[in-house]
């Protein structure tokens, strides 16, 4: 990949100099071709990522065909958050973006069955098939799974990229997904949905939860982003850039403190209604341990009732309960023993060899 990657860079610096003849560049001419070249490879980016999407959903058919009926629809979530033209055509219309949807082969549709929303992680990413074995050990439960790709996701190009709301109106698309789903499916129980995620899916979780408890009747948060504050302080200006984009907030923490706390599941903590589950890992090596621990003393500060384990240097770092080690498998037994004491799935999975079952069954 990277190769090729490399290859359409220097077939465009080549192009470039075509352009531009050698002798005839001045200063501006040369900053023109580094323009060029920086936008070029920007749109290649989209491009591959774009492809690689094409072929994981692939890959979803693939790997759970067999389980699941697999759909990816295309819903809308508010009007972007941020539009510099208010007189342009189409001002003001929806944000569409696409969720997939998993529903376990052989239910009976004339009865009800609990949803599970999968808001996927990353400040630009996508919900790919990493998450394979998670959704196999929900469909084994009979949970049917909801995973939105809201706002700023990868893989649907660069204007869709841009249109990311960090903490803010990509919560928004994560419940509209939720309600498609009641709206649409006659064998979603409304009274029985979930919400779980990770990392920045984690956020997003916590921060549906905050905004909307009487949409969920639980929550599962691990490894959550919860302090954006704090986060820019031990992140690198490369990760700070992604936020304080012109496309994005626009501003560092700095300039505007109250906007990212706004942004920051830590300092909502006093909304939380719902019953809710915190995991973090003291090894992480994305989210900080400290992140989780500020959400964790700011919910016991406001009096909430909620559970959390912090784990001691588990293998797997961020990932530690998401791979496929033992240790991993027994801490999302609990997770799914958390989810089933309000959800009451058909199924449980209550040891390693159901999980191993749920996994590999034919």
């Amino acid at each position: 990949m990277k190769f090729r990657l490399f290859a359409a860079i220097l077939a465009a610096a080549l192009a470039a100099q075509t352009a531009f003849p050698a002798g005839a560049l001045g200063r501006d001419g040369v900053e023109d071709q580094m323009k060029y070249l920086k936008e070029t490879n920007e749109a290649l980016g989209h491009r591959l990522d774009a492809l690689e999407k094409m072929v994981d959903d692939l890959l979803w058919f693939q790997k759970l065909g067999e389980y699941a009926f697999i759909d990816k629809v295309f819903i809308t979530g508010p009007p972007p958050a941020n539009e510099k033209n208010p007189t342009a055509m189409g001002y003001g219309n929806p944000v569409k973006f696409w969720s997939y949807v998993f529903v376990p082969k052989g239910l009976d549709t004339s009865k009800k069955y609990p949803l599970i929303v999968l808001p996927h992680g990353g400040v630009h990413a996508d919900f790919t098939t990493y998450h394979t074995h998670i959704i196999r050990e929900l469909l084994a439960q009979k949970y049917i799974v909801i995973a939105p790709e809201y706002r700023g996701s990868t893989g649907y190009g660069k204007g869709f990229y841009e249109r990311i709301d960090y903490g803010g109106l990509e919560v928004e698309d994560t419940r509209a997904s939720r309600d498609y789903m009641v709206e649409n499916y006659e064998f979603v129980d409304g009274d029985r949905v979930g919400i779980i995620g990770w990392s920045h899916g984690g956020l997003i979780a916590l921060m549906n939860v905050f905004d909307h408890p009487d949409l969920y009747k639980v929550a599962f948060a691990g490894v959550p982003v919860s302090d954006l504050i704090s986060r820019m302080g031990y992140y690198d200006d490369e990760y700070r850039d992604l936020y304080s984009a012109d496309y994005h907030i626009g501003k560092t923490a700095f300039e505007n403190v109250e906007e990212y706390k706004r942004r920051s599941p830590a300092w909502q903590a006093h909304k939380l209604k719902t019953p809710l589950l915190i995991h973090t890992n003291t090894n992480d090596d994305d989210v900080n341990v400290l992140e989780v621990e500020h959400l964790i003393k700011s919910l016991k500060a406001e009096g909430k009732k909620f559970e959390y384990e912090i784990f001691q240097d588990v293998p797997g770092g961020h990932s530690f309960d998401r791979i496929d080690t033992r240790k991993a498998k027994e801490i999302r037994l609990k997770i799914y023993k958390f989810l089933a004491g309000y959800l009451n799935p058909p199924v449980e999975l209550k040891t390693i060899g159901d999980i191993d079952r749920a996994a590999y069954r034919e």
